[in-house]
């Protein structure tokens, strides 16, 4: 008569033990499961993270947007045009690289039913001249602050209203890695880290806003306006801050 307890408490200790690291499917999801006290913040990461969010993010294709670039840029379409002057493989380049959402550092505030999640993207440039093998290698950090609220209709139904989704500005950096560069580069490279600024934050926020609202646009309000109700109650005063990256602090790193 005893086996079948025995049993059962096998199984619940088999379920108690950790996973693996290599059987974890989204090793961020851990890690935000780990910092996050907030269960929006950890809804939010989950959604960020099974719908590739970084990954997205990372494919961005600048060659739409390079003339963007060269309108803020002085000296940028001279560049490009002479290395569309020439042969295919030796056009210039940007790609995004070493993409990194903090996920367990996803901030959420809350006032009365009005909240706003704080997400810090950071991430790798690699620019690659024309007529040059050397690659130019930049980072990237901003914080993108995204704002929700419930309200009610004309019958007291309530429903989730996206607000506005953007990078703060003076939370955006972007710093050089590397520290030998060509003489012929500096000033470009002067005016492209600049400008980059103004550019960047578009292309991000236009991957991570959409998802963001998609995610908690599946949630039950009903259910939302209790998780709010919740974390507002247990909302912490302040929230600890953490050391600044290389690229926050817009120097190469040691």
């Amino acid at each position: 008569t005893m086996c079948p307890l025995w049993r059962l408490l096998i199984l619940l200790g088999l379920l108690a033990l950790p996973l693996a690291p290599h059987k974890q499917p989204w090793p961020g999801l851990a890690q935000a499961h780990r910092d996050n006290k907030s269960t929006l913040a950890r809804i939010i990461a989950q959604g960020l993270i099974k719908n590739n969010a970084e990954s997205r993010i990372q494919n961005i294709h600048f060659g739409d947007r390079l003339n963007a670039l060269a309108q803020v840029a002085p000296g940028m379409v001279g560049w490009l045009i002479s290395g569309r002057k020439h042969q295919q493989q030796q056009e210039s380049s940007i790609n995004i690289t070493n993409m990194q959402l903090d996920y367990g550092g996803i901030q959420m505030s809350f006032h009365k039913e009005w909240f706003s999640a704080n997400i810090s993207p950071e991430f790798d440039l690699e620019l690659r001249p024309p007529f040059d093998n050397n690659i130019i290698k930049m980072c990237a950090h901003m914080s993108i602050v995204v704002e929700f609220w419930l309200e009610k209709d004309e019958f007291g139904r309530r429903d989730l209203v996206i607000g506005k989704c953007d990078a703060e500005p003076s939370s955006v950096h972007v710093a050089v890695l590397t520290e030998a560069i060509p003489p012929k580069m500096k000033q470009f490279l002067h005016n492209l880290k600049d400008n980059l600024p103004k550019v960047l934050p578009q292309l991000v926020e236009s991957q991570v806003c959409p998802l963001i609202g998609e995610i908690l646009g599946q949630l039950d309000v009903k259910l939302l306006k209790s998780l709010i109700e919740q974390e507002a109650a247990y909302e912490p005063t302040h929230h600890e801050s953490s050391q600044p990256s290389a690229c926050q602090a817009g120097a190469p790193p040691s």
